[in-house]
């Protein structure tokens, strides 16, 4: 297999390289919806989501879990820099259906700004958990929580406005003269 049939696939998180892979093709999940990467595709920068990446090594599809971050995709080199990493084995199904419970409970009994630190906060530990579990291959219900996690900010307009226009017949009068 040639070098330019390949992508050098890197997670990196806080604590370091997590992943490092030469592999076939991967998908990610960006918060514009699963982004699809094989060798050649156009250099790339995009928001992730939480949720699976998904890679083909030697004919075998592997995947991991990864938190929010970016990914940054040029010359068949693809970098996902993510606050969490996690792979199949290392998931304790247990002890993750536990935070899910938590998480749940406490956005059920929450009683803030939906659109504050705290809910996001709280949404974000309930989509890394079932993040967790789909990974493990042990789904948890849908969730209909969602947040924006790289939202827009609204788009002040300081433009003057237009001057309404007098009806025909009626005389402008100048401002110093009203």
């Amino acid at each position: 297999m040639t070098p330019a049939s390949l992508i050098t696939l890197e997670i990196v998180t806080p604590e370091g390289t997590r992943l490092t892979e030469q592999v076939r093709s991967l998908t990610a999940p960006s918060v514009e919806g699963e982004l699809g990467i094989l060798p050649g595709h156009r250099p790339l920068l995009a928001a992730l989501r939480t949720g699976i990446v998904s890679y083909e090594l030697e004919g075998d599809r592997r995947r991991v879990a990864v938190g929010t971050g970016m990914v940054e995709l040029c010359e068949d080199r693809a970098v996902l820099l993510t606050e969490r990493f996690i792979r199949k084995e290392d998931v304790d199904p247990v002890k993750v259906r536990l935070e899910l419970r938590e998480a749940d409970e406490a956005l059920d009994h929450f009683e803030g700004d939906p659109a504050s630190p705290e809910y996001a906060t709280l949404v974000g530990r309930e989509l890394w958990a079932a993040a967790q579990l789909e990974l493990h291959g042990d789904p948890p219900p849908p969730i209909v929580r969602t947040i924006v996690e790289f939202q827009a900010r609204p788009v002040e307009d300081y433009s003057l406005a237009e001057t309404p226009k007098a009806d025909e017949g009626d005389q402008a009068v100048p401002p110093e003269h009203a």
